[in-house]
């Protein structure tokens, strides 16, 4: 959500446990402004924010700030929110909000792509034709969710790409669109280079095809541009 920041107080030593050095914890008070995704919240909003202390060593001015929130409610206070990270609280632009809002209703759509933590397998099989051919690469996810790569390659034609996250290995994939989830699951998500036991083609030239289409599959996505651990 975006809020203005309308109060700030400091809080106890003893209620300051686990903040990281160079932070201050605060308990702030905002007006929300407008809300990208999630239930209906209090006008006034409390929560709790470890942010950067100054140039001085002291707690910021807050007050009047605009400020992007990722937030849950706190059960029995309708009137409080509990930031999902210590660096939820965001300086708000129309730029970050515009970039935030589309992934934000991603993770909150049921067809949400898993997250990928790796490869299982990855295979090529050459076609009829020479330089005809598929690559499928078969993705690793906590809860054991499909998800595959599909390259294909065919004579005079640039060799496409896909992926499906479904049971169903689909040839009319296509890459995912970058910043959103589909994109970050993968471009975080994939080691940079195929691992060496995951290669399952019979032969060599197989082997060296499927790490070849892999190799221009991460050259695609390009690189992951998140800055903190996913969870």
């Amino acid at each position: 959500m975006r809020a203005v920041i309308t109060r700030q107080e400091n809080l106890a030593p003893e209620l300051n446990a686990g903040v990281a050095p160079g932070r201050v914890r605060l308990l702030l008070t905002a007006q929300t402004q407008s809300l990208l995704v999630g239930p209906d919240v209090s006008p006034m909003l409390q929560f709790l924010a470890d942010v950067p202390l100054d140039a001085r060593g002291k707690a910021p001015k807050l007050k009047k700030q605009i400020v992007l929130l990722l937030g849950v409610p706190v059960a029995g206070r309708p009137d409080m929110i509990k930031l999902v990270a210590p660096d939820a609280m965001l300086p708000w632009s129309p730029e970050l909000e515009t970039r935030v809002r589309p992934i934000l209703t991603e993770l909150v759509n049921p067809a949400l792509p898993p997250r990928v933590t790796g490869v299982r397998e990855a295979m090529h099989v050459p076609g009829n034709l020479a330089g005809e051919g598929e690559t499928q690469v078969f993705l690793a996810t906590p809860d054991g969710k499909p998800g595959a790569i599909s390259i294909v390659r065919r004579p005079g034609e640039p060799t496409v790409w896909g992926v499906s996250f479904s049971e169903i290995v689909d040839q009319s994939a296509r890459p995912p669109r970058p910043d959103t989830m589909a994109w970050y699951r993968l471009a975080c998500g994939l080691p940079a280079s195929l691992p060496p036991r995951s290669l399952i083609s019979g032969t060599p030239e197989d082997r060296r095809i499927a790490a070849e289409d892999y190799a221009q599959v991460m050259r695609d996505l390009g690189r992951c541009t998140r800055t903190r651990n996913s969870r």
